[in-house]
């Protein structure tokens, strides 16, 4: 199955870089253990709503150890690399959808972050704030699912990012773009009910809270799963859109240099 084999490889090809990766997990764990400590100083003078100040904790470590395979997939799925090394008219030449063959080799890099870094992270965190683990089944198979659809759109996102750069010669900072976005209005640095109300009402119209606030809310038991739905229909329309794209860029291709 091509998928597997393409997943596959690039999960080969991170593991050669184990070691350099633990300074990332390192560095992560630690934002992670600053803004949880932050919180917990807030909480000790409020009740922080339904989270309280242990439930805030949790919302602040699943947060960040699911960053790794949500929110940090490759810019632009290597499509904007290709674009200017001329890569992108060979990919184009094989007999497999571009958009099925990046996508493939996307899921074999979060299947290694998800090994590597969010779980290790997790770990971590689990024994330095006594964090609880879901009782019930249910949470962790509505998590799963969760997890496994806010990856799908973030490489969908980056998907579009990356073909962008077949009509621009820079597309890099649509990435950061949506970084920025993705860091406001998926409930990272705070849970999006907190946020002002115009601001919490632009966030549920996109699709930035099922990458990170759903799936931990899902987690902690705050959120049953029915908040997938929106999250299916996000995928199905950045589906839609990405076969929509890839077929104009096989009318019209423009190389940037190779």
């Amino acid at each position: 199955m091509l998928f597997a084999v393409l997943a596959r490889k690039a999960y080969a090809r991170n593991l050669q870089y184990r070691g350099s990766h633990l300074l990332h997990n390192a560095v992560s764990a630690v934002f992670g253990f600053i803004y949880a400590s932050i919180w917990t100083g807030l909480g000790s003078d409020t009740s922080l709503g339904e989270y309280g100040a242990k439930g805030i904790v949790g919302y602040i470590a699943f947060n960040q150890a699911i960053l790794w395979i949500t929110q940090f997939t490759t810019n632009g799925l290597g499509l904007e690399q290709a674009v200017r090394t001329g890569q992108i008219a060979v990919d184009l030449m094989r007999p497999v959808h571009l958009f099925y063959q990046t996508m493939s080799r996307e899921w074999g890099q979060v299947w290694y972050q998800f090994l590597y870094k969010s779980i290790p992270i997790y770990v971590l965190y689990y024994f330095i704030f006594s964090l609880q683990l879901p009782q019930q089944v249910s949470v962790v198979g509505w998590t799963a699912l969760s997890l496994v659809t806010a990856s799908y759109i973030s490489i969908c996102m980056n998907y579009l990012i990356g073909v962008a750069a077949l009509w621009t010669t820079e597309s890099r900072w649509f990435y950061w773009v949506n970084y920025s976005f993705a860091m406001l209005l998926s409930g990272f640095f705070i849970p999006l009910e907190w946020l002002p109300g115009w601001l919490r009402t632009i966030s549920m119209y996109t699709p930035y809270p099922y990458l990170l606030y759903y799936p931990t809310r899902i987690y902690l038991g705050l959120q049953d799963g029915t908040a997938q739905l929106g999250a299916l229909l996000w995928g199905i329309g950045f589906t839609c859109v990405c076969l929509a794209v890839t077929r104009l860029v096989r009318r019209k291709l423009e190389v940037q240099g190779g």
